[in-house]
């Protein structure tokens, strides 16, 4: 089983935590992980994006000249696309960018995530945060006890820590998510990973 440093949040090594085999010691996928990037990445787009045809854009409803006798080419309508301010011809219309994956390469997936950040030594235990209200200030001090200052720091936290989630809301670079939110782009994104020691049998629980 793969062990990980624990630490408290003055950035002193209090001992190590063991953690399942199944969940952060498989065999990294960069293929499943590359599909799974992808489907969240299109899923967020919103596909609003529009264009006219030459049946949308106003105006062109004259001949603007007669077929033939003036020498110039012939036309039917001043929108056509071939015409400044005419329609667009296969321009991007409405559509949906939605992806599915089946839901055990979805999990094989986060799990080769957790796994590559183990194999990396990029993930950390915090064995306790406790915090009564956000506080932005203690937050920035507990990273910089770990030395994540200036590293792009990833923190899972319980459903319940509300106030650890909105304290890391205005320091760059550093994300906060719940068990719930845990997902693969967030975790790859991310140099490092921080696990709650309260979270830790939640995530193996679920992921399991």
């Amino acid at each position: 089983m793969p062990k990980v440093a624990m630490y408290n949040t003055a950035g002193q090594q209090t001992g190590e935590i063991e953690l399942k085999d199944s969940i952060f010691g498989v065999e990294v996928n960069e293929a499943v992980l590359h599909q799974a990037v992808v489907l969240q990445l299109a899923n967020q787009r919103l596909g609003t994006h529009k264009t006219k045809t030459r049946a949308e854009v106003r105006g062109g409803g004259r001949k603007p000249w007669k077929q033939k006798g003036t020498g110039r080419a012939r036309s039917g309508s001043i929108r056509s696309p071939l015409w400044v301010g005419g329609g667009t011809v296969f321009g991007p219309q409405p559509r949906s960018y939605k992806k599915t994956l089946p839901r055990k390469v979805r999990r094989l997936a986060l799990k080769s995530a957790l796994s590559s950040k183990v194999e990396n030594g990029n993930l950390i235990v915090l064995e306790g945060l406790q915090m009564a209200a956000p506080k932005t200030k203690e937050m920035a001090t507990v990273l910089k006890n770990l030395n994540f200052a200036d590293t792009k720091t990833l923190i899972v936290a319980g459903e319940e820590d509300a106030n650890v989630v909105k304290s890391t809301d205005n320091i760059p670079g550093v994300k906060t998510v719940t068990t719930t939110g845990l997902n693969v782009y967030d975790i790859l994104h991310y140099t490092k990973l921080v696990l709650l020691k309260d979270v830790v049998g939640t995530v193996e629980e679920v992921w399991a």
